[in-house]
């Protein structure tokens, strides 16, 4: 098997514009303006010259003084603008959302502006917008080597110049209609994009991120050739299968299972059936982590020695059967979760990670599940049995099944009382012979509604859970939370 590109998917940094982008600078400016006016004595048309702003001030000056007179007036302008155009400009409905979006992306945000470095910072500082870098004095194409030294990949701005300096930087140039220019004018000088104003950027960030992101993840898998996926039947892994097998043709895919005391028997059935029907092989290796000692001992790193023996499995196999590639279904919120040893484990064996070098988060994968129509697109995270045994806390095919037998008395519980479940998990907490505990962990939703509202459905919940095994048991009032057992441990940081 050859070895996977190292590249990852490029970090999101987006670039705006200041004056009638982000801000409305106007009633600051035409301030300052008049009293450069008086002090020079000479008469400014302020209104016009604040009705399109976005030029540097000595071009706005200059056709209003003598040549001599602009770098001076420049100067006071600069000194006077501080303490008369700051507290007075807000910012522009939807700036802070537009900024929020780019950091729900984990993005950096960049501020490229015509304006007096200083004086862009007291805006940015007044505002308390979210920005990561200032920079300013530049204009036109002169923003393009900001741009491209920040790698930013959008610019956001008002005017037709900032058009320029994002066509000029490669970068998609996102216009808003909030500084005077015209739709029509925009898109004459190139714009990729106009929007009303910074409201609609948030949704269409989402959606040009996702199609992008799509459209590397198609690109990546169209170079691969063949693919043998690790399949869990989950979401992500489903996604990878069904983008493979539209890229590449189901002959030239497989999907495989391992299959060990580990993968609930509830399952198996459903992930097969989903792959049977894009028309793929389904191969269902036996796995062997109990055979390893890590994995029984139940460290912090115990996901390790479980992913090391599933890519020992799938690799061989798809030299086999004649793939070019393994790959599993690890997303971009994965990679940067920060307490994923498997992940390690199967970089270190040359498994391919398609989902997360384009890109793509766990949201954007439930959404595009959505659009193609497959059933995995809202399915509930489902861990491997094992994660539900504390750490240090040996794992057993007896602890497996037992957690197993569990959580299906639970949702056969629930489900008879007419409570829908959607996350559920059974917690093996340990203890000494006759005093093994477990701890339930049910949609926070349910603790508001018919498990918070009396005794008697919990008392059956966790008599239930006794009944296969467990001497006693409980019902977390915190709900369910992915990774909880993670923060059991004494110290996290070694396993990261």
């Amino acid at each position: 098997m050859s070895v996977p590109s190292s590249s990852a998917a490029p970090s999101l940094v987006v670039g705006f514009d200041l004056d009638m982008t982000l801000i409305d600078s106007r009633p600051g400016i035409a301030e300052v303006l008049e009293v450069l006016a008086a002090e020079l004595g000479v008469v400014l048309p302020v209104a016009e010259m604040t009705a399109r702003l976005g030029p540097p001030l000595d071009l706005m000056l200059e056709p209003h003084l003598p040549a001599e007179a602009i770098g001076p007036a420049v100067d006071r302008f600069r000194a006077l603008y501080p303490e008369r155009a700051v507290r007075s400009v807000p910012s522009l409905p939807g700036a802070a959302a537009a900024l929020a979006a780019v950091r729900a992306h984990a993005g950096r945000v960049v501020v490229v502006t015509g304006k007096h470095t200083p004086n862009a910072r007291l805006h940015v500082e007044h505002l308390a917008l979210d920005v990561d870098v200032v920079e300013g004095r530049v204009w036109g194409v002169g923003k393009a080597d900001v741009l491209r030294r920040e790698g930013a990949s959008i610019y956001v701005g008002d005017h037709v110049h900032d058009v320029e300096g994002a066509l000029a930087a490669g970068a998609t140039s996102v216009s808003v209609l909030s500084g005077g220019a015209t739709r029509e004018e925009l898109l004459a000088a190139g714009t990729h994009v106009v929007l009303d104003d910074l409201d609609q950027f948030a949704p269409w960030l989402e959606e040009h991120l996702l199609e992008q992101r799509t459209a590397a993840l198609e690109a990546d898998l169209r170079e691969r050739g063949s693919l043998l996926v690790a399949y869990s039947g989950g979401a992500d892994s489903a996604l990878l299968l069904a983008a493979a097998t539209r890229v590449l043709g189901p002959e030239r895919v497989v999907a495989a299972t391992g299959y060990s005391h580990a993968l609930p028997q509830v399952e198996r059935d459903p992930a097969r059936t989903f792959a049977e029907a894009l028309g793929v092989r389904v191969l269902t290796p036996p796995t062997h982590e109990m055979e390893r000692e890590g994995y029984r001992a139940n460290a912090g790193d115990r996901c390790f020695f479980c992913k090391a023996e599933l890519l020992d499995t799938l690799v061989p196999l798809a030299a086999e059967h004649g793939l070019a590639h393994v790959a599993t279904g690890t997303n971009a919120d994965d990679v940067v979760a920060g307490f994923r040893p498997g992940i390690r484990a199967a970089a270190e064996r040359g498994a391919l990670t398609p989902l997360a070098d384009a890109g793509l988060t766990k949201a954007q994968v439930r959404e595009l599940s959505r659009r193609w129509a497959l059933p995995t697109w809202d399915k509930p995270a489902a861990a491997c049995l094992s994660s539900r045994v504390a750490y240090g806390i040996e794992v057993t095919p007896h602890r497996l099944a037992r957690v197993e037998r569990a959580e299906g008395a639970v949702r056969e519980l629930l489900a008879g009382a007419g409570v829908a479940v959607r996350d559920l998990r059974v917690r093996d907490l340990g203890g000494g012979p006759g005093e093994e505990r477990a701890r339930v962990e049910v949609d926070a939703a349910l603790l508001r509604g018919p498990l918070g509202e009396g005794r008697a459905l919990v008392d059956e919940l966790c008599a239930a859970v006794r009944r296969t095994g467990f001497a006693t048991a409980e019902l977390s009032r915190r709900g369910f939370r992915s990774g909880s057992m993670n923060e059991l441990l004494d110290e996290p940081e070694r396993w990261r």
